[in-house]
Order: C-alpha cells, then sequence, then structure tokens
C-alpha cells in the first residue's frame, strides 16, 4: 500500500496542480471533494492532507467547510490559499476581506520553520530569506489561531504563511503548486517526504502494474471496446487494457471525416504494427459533415460529435459477443476543464465529447483508466508499456478533432484546406526541430475571407491561423515563440500550396486568457 496524500479540492482551478506535483516528488496523492464523509477520511489512512484553494470566503454563510476529522487525525496538514483561510477561520483565527489584494506575483520574507528550511530565491538586504511566489487572494488572515506563529510576510499580507509545528498544520496564502511560485515544488517535496514521511514509491512501472491488475479484476472476462483516435490517450488506454486483458479488447477506429491528413491510414498501420489489437475501421466522415451542417456554436458541435461517436460504438458493441464495457482516453485536465469536477465551486469553461457520463441506451459500462493522470504522467506511461517514442510524444488532438479547429460550421471544403494547412505546419516545425520544443501545435481555419493581392489580379480568399504553445500541464501555457523566419516559410508554403488560402495570422494568447484550443 502506498503511503499516500490525500488533497481535499475547495474548488480551485489548480486543485489538479497540487496532485500533478506531488506525484512529481514520487507520491501517490489522490483528490476528493473536501465535503467527503468523516469514516472516508479515516479509512483513507493518510500519510498527509493537502486543502485546496478556491473561490469562497470564508465568512459567507454557505462556505465550505474542512471536516472536523482532518484536525483530529494528528497527520500533517498543508492549508493552500483558501485552504489555509479555512484552517485559521476553524481553528480559532480570523478572517478579513484584503483592503489590499494581491494577484499575481509578490515577495515574501519567511520566518524560520520547518517548511521552509533552506529553502529561498535569496537574501534581502539585511540577509533574510525572500521567496517569490504566485498570490490569488482577495481575503487574508488578519488573526493567527492560538499555537500558530507567522512564517511568511510582505507589506500587503502580513500572515501570508503560518505554522503550528507542535500539531504540524501549515498554511500557506500562496500557490506554491503554479510554476510561477519558483520554489513550490521544493516546499510541497518538504512537506510530502520530511513532515509527513511519505516514501519514494509512486513510479509508472509500478502504476502500470497496479492498473492492469484492476483492469483485470473489474473486466473479469468480458470485452472492452475502445474508441482508438490515434492520439496519446486512446493509444495509451488501448496499450494499458491490452496488457491487462489480451483479446478480450477490441478498438474501434471511427473516420468522422475530421482527421489530419493521412491520418486514418496511418493509424491503422501503426497500430497493427505496434500493437497487436483487432482494430476495427469505421467510415463515417459522410455522417458526421452531416450531422454538423449549418452549426455554428462550438458546444452544439461537440455535443454533435460525441453523440455520433456514442451512436457509432453501440452499433459495434451490439456486434461484438459478451462486450460490456466502452473504454475512453479521459485524463485529468479533460474533467477539470469539463466541470471542475470535484465541486460545485469549480466553473465549467469547455465540455469534452469523452467526459461526463453516457446515455442509458448505452448499454456499456464506462472504463477510464486514465482518468487520474496527467499528461506527462500519460506519456511516461506510454514508454514504460513499451510504445514508440514518436507515438507517445505526439501533440494532443482533440476529440472533435478538426470540428473544434474549424471556427463556425463545419463543412467538407474547410476541412480539406485545413488538413493541407496543418500539415505543412507540423513538417515545418518536424524540420526545424521545434515539433518537440512545443507543446502543442495545430492550424485554425477561419471562416472570413479577406482581400490580397495574387500576382497582377486581387485575391478574396480565406486564413488560416497557427497555434504553437508550451505548457508543463496543460492547465496553462505559452504562446511559442518561434522564430520569425519559420514563420515566413510556413506562411508562404500555406499560401503558396493551397488554393484559397492568401492570408497566415500566428496566435501569441497565452492560457489563461485564452485556451489553447479555439473553440
Amino acid at each position: 500500500m502506498h503511503s499516500a496524500i490525500l488533497i481535499l479540492d475547495f474548488g480551485s482551478q489548480y486543485t489538479r496542480l497540487i496532485a500533478r506535483r506531488v506525484r512529481e516528488t514520487n507520491v501517490y496523492c489522490e483528490l476528493h471533494p473536501f465535503d467527503v464523509s468523516p469514516q472516508f477520511i479515516r479509512e483513507f489512512a493518510p500519510a498527509g492532507i493537502i486543502l485546496s484553494g478556491g473561490p469562497a470566503s470564508t465568512f459567507t454563510d454557505d462556505a465550505p467547510r474542512v471536516p472536523q476529522i482532518v484536525f483530529e487525525l494528528g497527520v500533517p496538514v498543508l492549508g493552500i490559499c483558501y485552504g489555509m483561510q479555512a484552517m485559521a477561520a476553524q481553528l480559532g483565527g480570523e478572517v478579513e476581506d484584503a483592503q489590499s489584494r494581491e494577484f499575481g506575483y509578490a515577495e515574501l520574507l519567511t520566518a524560520p520553520c520547518k517548511l521552509f528550511q533552506d529553502i529561498r530565491d535569496r537574501l534581502d538586504s539585511e540577509s533574510k530569506p525572500v521567496l517569490d511566489v504566485w498570490m490569488s487572494h482577495g481575503d487574508r488572515v488578519n488573526k493567527l489561531p492560538p499555537g500558530f506563529t507567522a512564517a511568511a510576510s510582505n507589506a500587503a499580507t502580513p500572515f501570508a504563511a503560518m505554522v503550528d509545528e507542535a500539531r504540524n498544520f501549515y498554511g500557506v496564502q500562496f500557490h506554491p503548486e503554479v510554476t510561477h511560485t519558483r520554489q513550490g515544488k521544493a516546499i510541497l517535496d518538504r512537506f510530502v517526504h520530511d513532515i509527513c514521511g511519505a516514501g519514494y514509491d509512486w513510479n509508472m512501472p509500478d502504476y502500470a502494474e497496479e492498473a492492469i491488475g484492476r483492469i483485470r479484476a473489474r473486466v473479469g472476462n468480458d470485452k472492452v471496446i475502445l474508441g482508438l483516435s490515434g492520439g496519446v490517450d486512446s493509444s495509451v488506454a488501448a496499450a494499458l487494457i491490452h496488457r491487462a486483458i489480451g483479446d478480450q479488447l477490441v478498438c474501434v477506429f471511427v473516420d468522422n471525416g475530421l482527421l489530419r491528413l493521412n491520418e486514418a491510414k496511418q493509424i491503422m498501420e501503426t497500430f497493427s504494427r505496434n500493437l497487436a489489437v483487432n482494430v476495427i475501421y469505421v467510415d463515417a466522415g459522410r455522417q458526421f459533415l452531416e450531422q454538423l451542417k449549418g452549426i455554428t456554436d462550438p458546444e452544439q458541435k461537440r455535443r454533435i460529435i460525441g453523440r455520433e461517436f456514442v451512436e457509432i460504438f453501440q452499433q459495434e458493441a451490439e456486434k461484438i459477443e459478451n462486450a460490456k464495457w466502452l473504454a475512453q482516453g479521459t485524463i485529468y485536465p479533460d474533467v477539470i476543464e469539463s466541470a471542475g469536477s470535484h465541486t460545485k465551486k469549480a466553473g465549467v469553461i469547455k465540455s469534452h465529447h469523452n467526459v461526463g457520463g453516457l446515455p442509458e441506451t448505452l448499454h456499456l459500462k464506462l472504463l477510464e483508466p486514465l482518468r487520474e493522470l496527467f499528461k506527462d504522467e500519460v506519456r511516461e506511461l506510454g514508454l514504460a508499456l513499451g510504445l514508440p517514442h514518436e507515438l507517445v510524444f505526439r501533440h494532443p488532438f482533440p476529440g472533435p478533432g478538426l470540428g473544434v479547429r474549424i471556427l463556425g460550421e463545419v463543412r467538407y471544403e474547410y476541412t480539406e484546406l485545413l488538413r493541407q494547412a496543418d500539415a505543412i505546419f507540423i513538417e515545418e516545425l518536424r524540420n526545424a526541430g521545434w515539433y518537440e520544443k512545443t507543446s502543442q501545435a495545430f492550424a485554425v481555419f477561419l471562416p472570413i475571407r479577406s482581400v490580397g493581392v495574387m500576382g497582377d489580379n486581387r485575391s478574396y480568399e480565406y486564413v488560416i491561423a497557427l497555434r504553437a504553445v508550451q505548457t508543463e500541464d496543460f492547465m496553462t501555457a505559452h504562446w511559442a515563440e518561434l522564430p520569425y523566419t519559420l514563420l515566413a516559410k510556413i506562411s508562404s508554403r500555406i499560401i503558396n500550396e493551397i488554393r484559397g488560402i492568401n492570408r497566415v495570422v500566428y496566435d501569441i494568447s497565452g492560457k489563461p486568457p485564452a485556451t489553447i484550443e479555439w473553440e
């Protein structure tokens, strides 16, 4: 049994980053809603508990509360942002609406304590340790609970961290889980290893063996069908499930007419060569495009594409004797962006076709073996399962495919233009050594025409936007600063080689405020 950290989610969009950072320290953790039962917490038997941030205020009538058992178990507790405020309020301190709010970069002076010992970014002019951190709060603790002392401060937030080392209770107003807090990983490492005493027993080879055992136990002698897209997530899910149950897995590859150039052929060839899996090919491009005719709303497009997938899977499942399970490559970022799954306090950003329950008419149970993994963990698992590097490190491709990379209505002629532009973009990124320097790169079709001059003639043709980002976790992302000469070459090739495109633009938006995909 792993020595595990329990993370209680109070609704922050960054909560899953806490889990990711803890796992990076080779410690197993699970994330659960803040209002789980005392019995669950007791039976989980955590080595330590982390309380996440969240958008609520502790002094409102409906403020989320920390289960009292958290403070009675005798294990270390770390409160982050709202988690610190809730801890302070419930243990006898006070929280107020701050006059000076902090959103973004901040500097803190730290005091000696186990949590920050030998962790600093630099020393100030008086040789006091300074941390560069990321703040995001409107409330603040203005009176410490009995037994606590201040462990970090600045002019705006006198109690930016608090500690009660007798009980191993810690609170930080800043967010150690985000990359902007430069020593955040070291702080979380200190908490889970030195303070909680958790071992270094979380790694992908061990996880793979445990996951294989869970799949075998859950599936039994049933057959599983999996919607194979050729992307990293579905590919790793297929490899993991196939390792567990062998020929009981049947992959269904649906060509929805929204794939990249030559993708259907490449996927079939790759999986026949690398995975000895039964793959059923379904050519449904005409069906999808017909259903998308006249539809411009992004959410409606996603719902239609998801519905068609489900219907096709249901049809294929009826042909497969003893098929009882539908497997999907759902991962953590899908879940968080779809519904803020662990708490009603988190906001919905967009829905995913492979998240959030299946209709009762689909008589299949859902198997999501990657649901608790981040993208980097999925890639690590793929390598542990023996999948080829070029497949594991392929850029993510959304389930709805080009359906959400064509803004507005999806038409066949738009898909053909976008396929060609995207292929040129990726080819040039690979040639220049930039493909693996970026986390995700793709072209977007804009259904607007702009005036141009080609030769001696006036043109009135469509626009292609290029998007390339760099990110560690896909929760936040920076636009990739591609060389101008590379962008110029890509633009020239797209305009010269694709009849119907006369303008190329490059997206320099970060996430947030933008999302990585355009729809």
